[in-house]
């Protein structure tokens, strides 16, 4: 039987912490699905195509290493029933602090609770890139800053063309 991982989140924009926990999960799993999270009630810097896109290209050589493919999808309903849709037998969620762990442990325990066949397995993020967050990336983007050591440099050159769009 295959082991299928999911990782959700809205990727706005995919940062090095995303790909870092991305390349970790992808080393214990089959198969790969990276949920792109798509909400009415949120307005994203990057359209759920464009989000889609760079996580395909920001993945392409994680597949590779890890021997794995690794599939990009947009969900909108809850993150453990896509999952399930998916098939995925596992959750993985990054941390990056014990803020981070609260949050996610509460989540995990209602995941379990709505599907017991789906495990959550927490990743650390690594300490070169834990204090990485992407709300942060958006806002120093937007404000003209440099954002190289958050981001890869496709992602970066997508964040000056959205920052000089919005000026």
């Amino acid at each position: 039987m295959s082991r299928i991982g999911f990782y959700s989140g809205s990727f706005d924009p995919v940062t090095l912490g995303h790909t870092d926990i991305i390349a970790r999960a992808a080393r214990l799993v089959d198969r790969l699905v990276i949920g792109v999270g798509v909400h009415a009630s949120k307005s994203p810097l990057f359209s759920e195509d464009e989000r889609v896109e760079m996580l395909d290209v920001e993945t392409r050589a994680i597949a590779s290493a890890a021997g794995i493919p690794i599939e990009v999808v947009t969900f909108a309903d809850l993150a453990v029933s896509a999952a399930q849709r998916f098939g995925a037998s596992v959750i993985f969620r990054g941390l990056r602090d014990g803020t981070d762990f609260d949050y996610e442990m509460q989540m995990a325990n209602m995941n379990g609770q709505m599907a017991p066949s789906v495990q959550t397995v927490f990743v650390a993020a690594s300490p070169e890139v834990r204090h990485i967050a992407a709300n942060l990336v958006r806002q120093i983007a937007l404000m003209g800053g440099d954002v190289t050591p958050f981001v890869s440099k496709g992602v970066a050159l997508r964040l000056a063309t959205k920052a000089k769009a919005r000026k």
